[in-house]
């Protein structure tokens, strides 16, 4: 069973916040979340949860929360933390809220856009020095980063899918919840003009969330 995936667990997370502290050089992210772990969701809560948003969540991800914490301490900045607010759920943290919240039933797109739309679009990019005059460049390019935001922003691209991490400088990891997809963290490294893409291990297999976490784990311990 699933659950069993994080027996001991927290406990390991929480022997970890205090091994830091004597740290000099700690883990990266930890600094933001000092591997402090977010109260587990009971069983009413997270069925509260899902009814909100219209799908179970991944196997692996919704033990995680009912067993090791409803976020916190993990890869990089931190797992994102679920909590209700205004007796509403919703994922928080840094570009938690470019999920749509309201389509997470819906099957994730493996498929992005066009790479040669994205192609097209990357040569079009408008550089200052062609232009003569400095309002005339600011012009064009906000016309491309129009252009460019509706193919590699549009919110199409992730539904079925929530941010789960926060890597910094914009670079974030989507958990996939609904469709072929479901239950991987894909990369969204767009703020570079790259498409998403899955998160895969040193073969080639795609990262599951318990992968995802418990590789982590073993990292900062042996680190620590």
């Amino acid at each position: 069973m699933d659950d069993q995936l994080w027996v001991g667990v927290r406990g390991r997370v929480q022997t970890l916040a205090g091994a830091s502290a004597a740290e000099p050089r700690p883990v990266f992210g930890s600094i933001g979340h000092r591997f402090r772990l977010e109260p587990v969701l009971s069983p009413a809560e997270l069925a509260e949860l899902e009814a909100q948003i219209g799908i179970r969540l991944p196997q692996e991800y919704r033990t995680f929360l009912l067993t090791v914490g409803a976020g916190g301490a993990g890869p990089a900045y931190g797992v994102f933390a679920v909590q209700r607010e205004d007796g509403r759920w919703r994922w928080t943290g840094d570009g938690a809220d470019l999920a749509d919240w309201s389509r997470l039933a819906e099957p994730f797109p493996a498929q992005g856009p066009d790479p040669t739309v994205v192609e097209q679009l990357l040569k079009d990019c408008p550089e200052e020095e062609g232009f003569d005059d400095i309002e005339d460049f600011d012009s064009a390019y906000e016309d491309w980063d129009r252009r460019w935001g509706e193919v590699m922003w549009n919110p199409e691209r992730t539904v079925g899918a929530i941010v789960i991490c926060h890597l910094g400088c914009a670079d974030r990891q989507w958990l996939v919840i609904s469709g072929p997809e479901r239950g991987r963290i894909w990369s969204d490294s767009r703020v570079d003009q790259v498409d998403l893409a899955p998160l895969r291990t040193e073969h080639g297999r795609p990262v599951t969330f318990a992968r995802w976490y418990l590789d982590w784990l073993a990292h900062a311990e042996h680190s620590l």
